[in-house]
């Protein structure tokens, strides 16, 4: 049986002492966070998407939010302390991050960036973000990812 191969995001866990499990998926190529989810037979507010922005000084951040919420730009900006964020185009994707789209996450980036979790997050005892690659879905808890990233819980969405 062919070992599973480890992304940044799995070292980064395992490095940092926190417990997750794996899920994979078959897929040639980017499928957004709800069909993800439905694919699998996650819950959608348990099921997290990673976006990226860049504020107004330059500056690159994460946000985590539901796969069927919507990002508020604003209450974004004011969560990080900018007058405004802009999502990251696509095609910059990689050269930020390291990550291709679909296969996003806040953790093993080039760079750690500041990241808000959606205050959904809080209460739940584990989420699903990505892997860090296509096909890949990690479950771990909120909590202890936001404490070891030093990132917040915010009221991100729309």
């Amino acid at each position: 049986m062919a070992k599973e191969l480890k992304t940044n995001a799995m070292r980064f866990l395992e490095k940092n002492k926190i417990d997750y499990t794996v899920q994979t998926y078959q897929c040639d190529e980017f499928i957004d966070g709800i069909h993800t989810a439905e694919k699998l037979g996650q819950p959608l507010d348990e099921t997290f998407k990673t976006l990226v922005a860049q504020g107004k000084s330059g500056e690159y951040f994460c946000f985590l939010l539901p796969v069927a919420m919507e990002l508020d730009l604003k209450k974004a900006a004011k969560c990080v302390g900018e007058k405004s964020v802009e999502l990251l185009h696509v095609k910059d994707i990689t050269k930020v991050t390291g990550y291709v789209r679909g296969g996003c996450t806040p953790i093993g980036m080039k760079k750690q960036f500041r990241t808000a979790v959606h205050c959904s997050a809080e209460s739940l005892p584990l989420f699903y973000i990505s892997g860090g690659r296509i096909g890949t879905q990690i479950r771990l808890s909120p909590k202890e990812l936001v404490e070891t990233i030093n990132g917040i819980f915010a009221d991100i969405v729309l």
